[in-house]
Order: C-alpha cells, then structure tokens, then sequence
C-alpha cells in the first residue's frame, strides 16, 4: 500500500509540474504576442510618421515598398509601405481597365471578361437596370446565391467574391491587385507593381519588363522614375493613402503582422485617418517591391 501510494503521489505530482510547464509557457506566449502586437502597431505609426515628413531628404522614407527595419529592445521590425493609387480602385477604376484586368491578369476572354464586368458594374451602380451582360437581383436568385447586389460601391474587396461569375480562382488572381481606398480612375505607374501593369490594355509583358528595369535603375541613382508611354491613357497621380505592412518577430520566435490603410488629412486635429487596421499573416512577404518581385531587405532606412 505504501508502495502504490508513493507511486501515486510521484504521478500526481508529475501531472502537476507537467500542467504548470503548460500553463507557463501559454503565458510566456501570451506575454510574447502581446509584446509584439504592441511593437507593431508602433512601428506602424512610424512608418505613418515618416511618411508624412518633408521630402527634405533622398532618404526619406517612402510608399515605395522597400523595407525599413530596426529593434525595439528584443523585438525585431520590419516595415513597408506602399502607395494605394498603384492599385486598381475597384470602385473608381475605369471600364477598360478593370476588363484588361479581368482579361490579362484574370484570365478570362473578351467575352467573359465583359460578363464579368457588367456583373461588376451592376453590383455597385445604384439602380436595378440590367446591363445586357450583367446581373441583377433576380439573376442571383435564380443561380441559388445567398447575396444580392447591394447597388452600391464595394465596402472591401473581399466584397468582389460575391458577383456572379467571380468564382475562386479569379478571385486569387485578382485581388492582389485591388483596392477600394485610392478612390483612383487609374493607377500611379511610379509605383505599381508588375502585376498591376500588366493590367493595363494594349500592354505586353516585354514593355512591362523593360518599363520596370528603367524604373528600379532610376530609383536606385536616386533619380526620377521614367516614363510609361503605352500606359498614359491610365495614369494616376499618387494620393495621400498608405497601405503598411509590419511584421514583428520576438526574441523567442513569437511574430505578428499588422496590415493597415492609412490616409493623410488636412484637419491638424486628426492628421491621419484609418481606413484598415486588421492582423496580417505572420509570415507575410509583404506584398512586393517596385521591380515587381518580392521585395529584399537591403538595409534601406535603417537608424
């Protein structure tokens, strides 16, 4: 008896040191993203910071999409911004535009690419009118969707899921390239990436590509971007709204990711005006860099 019993005691006891190791560990965790969560969305309002500064300086951070990384104690940042005008506003964004962008990055033929995008332009316009290749309420009805046309801009561009004839795959393609922040007929071809340009109607991937190599040359001498003669016609200039990416990783290999849509203003009482704040992927490539590839850190903005 007093054999088992002693066993019994050693069994509970290691139950208990093994749960108290959990427990532990759960709270260094807990401490650790929170410790992270909190340096990132600092860093994040860094990066807003230095962006809104003078342009006083060649190192002056910009919405270029080229890293920035520093520590905050034990806690490792790295943070990118990007121009939200180098996006298609899925709002604003031209008809061609849009089509080239359903044809060219989306896949699509002319003929579907058009069915697509009345089925767009049908979802955000403010009336029941049916284009002739569109859809309306009673088409979705018919198809069995659970979602009707709101008949008004898109809220997100996870919204853009929901119109008949955007099915997954589209949707992957896509949506990389959208925003409906920049409020934006065109894009800024100073700083889209490939894919955006690619985009664009009547543009080959060789003109994209030496389009880009001109554009990475003259912004590592320091030197104005060239520019982009066959995608004029859908030119933007680039807006005060910020897309920022920031992951921060712990030194006991705990990260986090915050993404954010931040937008300048005018109004000295609130100087900055958050459009997205929400948990990105931990281990986000951060979206990509002016060459159109994903970005490297090159040590750029380092303090």
């Amino acid at each position: 008896m007093v054999l088992w019993l002693t066993v019994l005691i050693a069994v509970i006891g290691s139950s208990f040191a093994y749960s108290m190791r959990g427990e532990a560990l759960a709270a260094r965790n807990t401490m650790s993203l929170a410790q992270a969560r909190a340096a990132a969305d600092g860093a994040t309002e860094r990066m807003a910071y230095e962006l809104s500064r003078a342009r006083v300086s060649v190192d002056a951070w910009s919405p270029d999409g080229q890293p920035h990384s520093w520590n905050e104690g034990d806690v490792a940042l790295t943070a990118r911004a990007y121009d939200e005008s180098s996006r298609i506003d899925l709002n604003a964004a031209s008809d061609a535009l849009l089509k080239g962008m359903l044809q060219n990055v989306g896949g699509q033929d002319a003929e579907t690419a058009q069915r697509t995008l009345d089925a767009i332009l049908d979802w955000r316009d403010a009336d029941e009118l049916k284009r002739p290749n569109g859809a309306e309420a009673l088409d979705y009805q018919a198809a069995g969707s659970k979602y009707l046309p709101t008949n008004a801009p898109f809220e997100s561009v996870g919204e853009l899921q929901r119109v008949l004839g955007v099915d997954q795959a589209l949707m992957a393609r896509v949506a990389p390239l959208l925003t409906v922040y920049s409020r934006q007929g065109g894009i800024n071809l100073k700083t889209a990436p490939r894919e955006v340009l690619l985009a664009l109607p009547g543009v080959t991937p060789e003109q994209v590509d030496a389009f880009i190599t001109a554009r990475v040359e003259a912004l590592n001498s320091k030197l104005p971007v060239p520019q982009f003669p066959q995608g004029q016609a859908f030119a933007a200039a680039g807006v005060l709204v910020w897309r920022i990416n920031v992951l921060a990783r712990t030194s006991d290999g705990v990260t986090f990711a915050r993404d954010a849509v931040l937008r300048l203003t005018n109004d000295p009482r609130r100087p900055v005006v958050t459009l997205l704040w929400k948990e990105g992927a931990s281990e986000t490539t951060l979206e990509t860099s002016g060459s159109g590839k994903p970005a490297q850190d090159n040590g750029i903005g380092k303090p």
